[in-house]
């Protein structure tokens, strides 16, 4: 079964979020804006999105293997 795959780039700061906010940056790869990071389309990553959604940009990237 192919895994689907996404790109999550950073467009905003996250000076002012919570601890828990710069950490699941952190955890997704990310720490500067304009850094990406390609992560499976799975349940636990894309909750960790959902909670940084407002500093982040996703775009899909198909299906891989």
């Amino acid at each position: 079964m192919a895994e689907k795959t996404i790109r999550v780039r950073q467009t905003r700061s996250a000076i002012g979020q919570t601890k828990r906010q710069k950490d699941t940056l952190r955890a997704l790869g990310l720490g500067r804006i304009g850094n990406s990071a390609d992560h499976r389309a799975d349940a636990s990553t894309l909750g960790m999105l959902r909670a940084v959604a407002h500093l982040i940009q996703i775009e899909p990237q198909g299906a891989k293997g």
